[in-house]
């Protein structure tokens, strides 16, 4: 559950005619979001950015990237990456929605990018989705790269998940969506790919074809996370502003290959149940099971069947079957409220002494944040929760918690950053932000030197239903105590404004730079000179 490090004597790998070298540092990387399978959103070697040197007088905007569309998919870092012909660059990685993946010098803003990949085919007449397309509006004015990628840094490659349509004047249109295998060096499709994705189980369901249920790649939107684990690259869907027909789907595919190895519709004989997680991502264990939450949808599996709307799966690594979930007792009010439990990503704790060592906690949009233990993980009573603890929270988990040195930190939306202290496998509100978070609230990022200097960051982000005129505003606070932030891109406004601002943002920390992304660049902040 340690964040990703680079800290081994130089590695060279192959890439067809390439090859990139990773120097014998002990250096940052950022492969995953939220920083690793445990989604701690914690980076613990950050030996440059301190509470005492992040204020508006020392820290501030150092530039962007500008890019071609809305960026949602958290961007990912990898140091010391040889490229052919032009030397070797630390190197941040940025997928946008117009079907565009980047690769940037990470300490260069405003330089041109290493290479650029599209997934758009002219001659074809391949084009993102529209917002009109899709019925929804919450990703404007195109829907293309969502998923936060995924990098397999023993093979160099990074896994996207795109989408894309070809519009016809004379029937229907066609719509897509691809897992792409890039070299990080290079941008090059590798393994064969893109691969169609395609799906079918047998089910009852909604939209079914026969006895069939079919994955629908117009109405199934991914937003959550990619996963790498178990030498298999997991994909998850949702929906499109719960535009019917849809289903919640979970797949893994083979990383060298692009095989798909398994299936899952978690309710084939029914519909919705989401997988969305406001763009974070599921989690893995260090056994390899798979934690989804999912979101709104019929829920029958107390009873034998094999729906399992507004729950928490832990599903097997390699066959995606469930192996516990956990469902709360008023399932059927939530479903009513439309308050998805799989509104969050999930966050796993490292191990805890007393009876229930291994954790799992999943706030909710139906402002519950519930402490789950993964070895016995409650199913689903009638007459209550059979958990560890349930929260009431003052606002909508939309998002997912962070955790350091026994602390964990989430901002609900309208609401205050919160520190809760975990003791004797329950949380304990420990100190508050002086600041409210407005609708969605923040996924907070925390970057420390292991037990020092911790500081957890956030951005204010589009709220709901507001214009698209507002600004993204990073915050920083000190983590020992939170109250009033140590700094804001506001308190400098001149100097330190951001671009305009998408949704569910996750700042991400690495050697003294922070970057997140915007509606049409990602920003980059750190010490100034």
């Amino acid at each position: 559950m340690k964040p990703m490090a680079t800290c081994l004597a130089p590695l060279v790998v192959v890439l067809a005619s390439l090859s990139f070298g990773i120097a014998s540092l002990c250096t940052a990387q950022v492969t995953t979001s939220q920083y690793d399978n445990a989604r701690s959103g914690a980076t613990l070697n950050e030996k440059i950015l301190t509470p005492q040197n992040v204020n508006a007088q020392r820290f501030g905007k150092l530039g962007a990237f500008k890019v071609d569309g809305p960026v949602y998919a958290q961007p990912l870092f990898v140091p010391n990456v040889e490229i052919s012909g032009k030397g070797t660059h630390d190197i941040l990685y940025i997928a946008t929605e117009h079907d565009s993946v980047y690769a940037f010098d990470a300490n260069r803003p405003g330089d041109p990018p290493l290479w650029q990949v599209s997934f758009l085919d002219k001659a074809r007449g391949t084009i993102p989705l529209s917002e009109d397309m899709v019925q929804c509006p919450f990703i404007r004015p195109e829907v293309g790269i969502t998923s936060t990628p995924v990098i397999d840094i023993k093979t160099g490659t990074l896994y996207v998940l795109a989408r894309t349509a070809i519009r016809h004047a004379v029937g229907d249109n066609e719509y897509f969506q691809h897992l792409h295998a890039l070299a990080i060096t290079t941008g090059v499709e590798k393994f064969g790919g893109p691969k169609l994705i395609t799906a079918s189980v047998p089910g009852r369901g909604a939209g079914r074809s026969g006895r069939q249920v079919d994955f629908d790649p117009l109405h199934e939107n991914p937003r959550a996370a990619l996963t790498l684990a178990n030498n298999s690259v997991y994909l998850t869907w949702a929906s499109s502003c719960d535009v019917d027909p849809y289903h919640g789907w979970v797949m893994s595919y083979d990383p060298q290959t692009l095989a798909q190895k398994a299936v899952l519709n978690v309710n084939p004989d029914g519909s919705e149940a989401g997988i969305w997680l406001s763009d974070t991502g599921p989690a893995v264990d260090s056994e390899g099971n798979l934690y989804v939450p999912t979101g709104n949808g019929t829920f029958d599996a107390t009873s034998g069947g094999r729906d399992y709307g507004d729950s928490v799966l832990k599903l097997d690594g390699s066959s995606l079957a469930v192996r516990d979930y956990f469902t709360p007792f008023d399932q059927a009010a939530i479903l009513a409220g439309d308050s998805d439990v799989g509104s969050s990503g999930p966050t796993l704790l490292p191990d805890q002494p007393g009876p229930h060592r291994h954790l799992l906690l999943q706030p909710t949009k139906h402002s519950m944040l519930y402490v789950i233990d993964r070895d016995q993980m409650g199913k689903f009573h009638a007459d209550g929760d059979a958990i560890p603890q349930r929260i009431r929270m003052a606002g909508a988990g939309l998002g997912a918690m962070a955790y350091w040195n026994g602390h964990v930190y989430f901002a609900a939306s309208n609401d205050y950053l919160r520190d809760y202290a975990v003791k004797n496998s329950q949380l304990v509100l420990h100190a508050s932000s002086a600041t409210k978070f407005e609708d969605p609230g923040a996924t907070p990022s925390i970057s420390a030197n292991g037990k020092t200097n911790a500081i957890v960051w956030g951005v204010a982000t589009k709220t709901w239903d507001g214009p698209d005129t507002k600004p993204a505003v990073l915050y920083a606070y000190d983590a020992t105590k939170l109250g009033q932030p140590i700094y804001t891109s506001e308190q400098n406004s001149q100097r330190d404004r951001a671009a305009l601002a998408t949704r569910f943002v996750i700042p991400v920390v690495v050697n003294g730079r922070v970057y997140f992304g915007t509606r049409s660049e990602v920003e980059v902040y750190g010490l100034l000179k």
